[in-house]
């Protein structure tokens, strides 16, 4: 008896993985690109090409209505250096950061160590000092404007017996904007803080304590070092957020008296929205933005470099 015998077809192998290109192994129609699609068109149209737009209307003189322009190079640039009042504005911008950089974070890590103490009412002072965080910082300036009343029978000045014209006096106007700044965003560098101080070893105190050392001694050698990246966050994000400050300022003084309380941010708002001169304003928004990179950038390499050695 004769047996036939057919040949099976090869079992199919299903095809090789293709090798991980630059992208690694999402490839353009991969599933993870088109969800991300969507945001990426998005941050595209949002950020990236009225950054790149910006940059190139700084060196024309767009007047921000119509088409007009025309390329003037540097012009704008060289007009910044002869203005003024724009000048004057980079020094009170730099005073106003160091001020609020300093006192912020002095005043967040106090209030961190306070509220990391075995406290029954420690989660209760968290909230109340963190409250003016998530406060609009228009509200925060009018609210400000009442407490720098210079009515000696109103605001600060009844509470202290003072006389004195907190926004008024160019003297004190810039340092009455730090303090109302640090009222509001203390309390954010307090809970980057305390998240630092919640990450501390316990052990590590108690060694501490049995070798001798005191309150200070433990903070100085054994909590201190360990809060080098919450250092870190903190002063980027204060150093940044001083740079640009902005609403604070044009609510409660819009740059006055004189221009006792300019920055940056209001000289180009006004050149922009006021003087009708959106390519000098966007020069001006240009060397804010590399001053600020270059400044953050600075501060990243030390303050990294200090974790290591801590």
């Amino acid at each position: 008896m004769t047996h036939l015998t057919v040949d099976k077809p090869p079992r199919s192998r299903p095809a090789p993985a293709g090798r991980p290109g630059p992208l690694g192994r999402f490839s353009a129609s991969s599933p993870s690109w088109l969800f991300a699609a969507p945001a990426l068109v998005v941050y595209v149209a949002v950020v990236l090409y009225p950054a790149a737009a910006g940059v190139v209307y700084a060196f024309t003189d767009w007047s921000g209505i119509g088409q007009e322009m025309s390329f003037v190079g540097v012009a704008n640039f060289l007009t910044l250096l002869d203005d003024e009042q724009a000048m004057g504005s980079i020094g009170n911008t730099l005073l106003l950061t160091l001020a609020i950089v300093a006192v912020q974070n002095g005043v967040g890590l106090l209030l961190a160590l306070g509220v990391h103490a075995k406290l029954r009412s420690r989660a209760m002072l968290r909230v109340v000092f963190f409250s003016p965080v998530v406060v609009s910082p228009v509200m925060v300036a009018f609210l400000w404007k009442y407490v720098y009343n210079p009515d000696p029978s109103a605001g600060l000045n009844g509470l202290l017996g003072l006389r004195v014209d907190w926004l008024g006096d160019p003297s004190v106007a810039l340092w009455s904007i730090a303090g109302m700044v640090v009222w509001q965003y203390a309390g954010y560098s307090m809970v980057i803080f305390l998240a630092g101080l919640e990450g501390v070893p316990t052990e590590l105190h108690e060694a501490a304590m049995i070798d001798g050392a005191g309150t200070f001694q433990r903070f100085r050698y054994v909590t201190w070092p360990l809060l080098a990246p919450a250092v870190t966050i903190n002063l980027m994000l204060s150093t940044i957020g001083g740079l640009k400050l902005f609403d604070q300022i044009f609510a409660a003084t819009n740059g006055g008296p004189g221009y006792a309380t300019e920055t940056l941010s209001t000289v180009l708002y006004k050149q922009a929205f006021v003087f009708g001169k959106f390519g000098y304003s966007t020069a001006i928004a240009l060397v804010l933005a590399l001053f600020v990179a270059a400044v953050s950038l600075v501060q990243v390499y030390y303050l990294r470099s200090r974790e290591v050695a801590s």
